[in-house]
């Protein structure tokens, strides 16, 4: 009885230390701001969504998403940092706490959404999947790809969405899968696989590396729906709430018309919605834990959603895409957010 006893109170005094542990550990919110800085999580190199210069510096719609949380924690989007990490990297490293959030085209489902101990902040591009193949090959539509080799990053959605597509239209295809999405493309141009297949504004990213981008064609076809967005770990409610959130704030300022050049102006405004936004009525930064200006800060130093992804991915870049189901809801899109009030 003695030993039972003793295991037993063992137990429940180490118990107790765990959880005094768990009890003083701070809150991710916390740790930012004693660290000084927000630690993101993109990708090694995709243009328009995260991709470094020679100088090291980031540009792309999930870095600027990364940018945007970081001017809502310090009223500074330089406060951001970045980690680049490949398809297979990117759960584990902040699973372990390596980085704060995750900011790399990544696409929200079920089993990851349920099984990973991860949450989904949001979408910040409504994307699908689709195939890019060489104009020498003549094919107009997917339902000519069968018997086909297939370039496929690993880590993805795109394998098994392709089976799917592939067994359903009764045909067959050999993959040959890449640690990379660099490696994917290479691959492709060097001719060792008929199609790429990758979610569509990807395949618009990686079409820009080849020699002459003009030679390969992205097929009308698409075969997914992938919502991409911000990642974050799951047991922190405030951390969450203030991706999210900072997310939802660029898209309502897109559609209360503010924008990065005239936010100044706009703290004068008597539309109620503006003043929540910004911060010159409520309480709405002081419900997240952040400062009452941090809409404001967000947008003076980030911009709206439609600024964001005008200079990543828009017109008059070399990805060149469209709103299309990125547009406002307003505008004949998808891109809806909650009100702030």
């Amino acid at each position: 009885m003695k030993k039972i006893f003793s295991l037993a109170a063992g137990t429940a005094t180490l118990l107790g230390v765990v959880m005094a542990g768990n009890a003083m550990a701070n809150t991710t919110l916390e740790n930012i701001r004693e660290k000084g800085h927000l630690q993101c999580g993109v990708t090694s190199g995709l243009p328009g969504f995260s991709q470094p210069d020679d100088k090291g510096n980031w540009t792309g719609i999930d870095v600027d998403t990364c940018r945007a949380v970081a001017a809502a924690i310090f009223g500074d989007a330089s406060k951001a940092q970045f980690t680049p990490l490949t398809a297979k990297e990117r759960f584990t490293a902040l699973q372990s706490g390596e980085i704060d959030m995750l900011s790399r085209n990544t696409t929200w489902t079920l089993t990851r959404d349920a099984s990973l101990g991860l949450n989904f902040a949001g979408v910040n591009y409504y994307d699908g999947q689709g195939f890019l193949v060489s104009r020498e090959l003549g094919v107009s539509d997917a339902t000519e790809l069968d018997g086909a080799t297939a370039c496929i990053q690993a880590g993805t959605t795109t394998e098994l969405n392709m089976a799917d597509y592939f067994r359903t239209h009764g045909m067959e295809f050999n993959a040959l899968v890449f640690d990379t999405s660099e490696q994917t493309v290479q691959g492709f141009a060097a001719g060792r696989c008929d199609v790429l297949t990758s979610d569509r504004s990807q395949l618009a990213a990686l079409r820009s590396k080849l020699t002459d981008p003009n030679s390969a064609v992205i097929l009308p076809t698409i075969i997914s729906k992938e919502p991409l967005g911000p990642v974050v770990r799951q047991g922190d409610d405030q951390w969450f709430n203030i991706v999210k959130w900072t997310l939802f704030t660029q898209v309502n300022a897109e559609e209360l018309g503010i924008t990065s050049a005239n936010v100044d102006e706009m703290k004068s405004s008597d539309n109620p919605s503006i003043q929540r936004l910004l911060g010159t009525d409520g309480d709405m930064g002081e419900k997240l834990g952040l400062s009452a200006d941090f809409g404001y800060n967000i947008i003076k130093e980030v911009g709206n959603y439609g600024e964001m992804y005008n200079r990543n991915v828009g017109p008059g870049t070399p990805l060149d895409l469209e709103r299309g189901l990125n547009a406002l809801w307003t505008e004949g899109g998808i891109m809806y957010a909650p009100p702030v009030r």
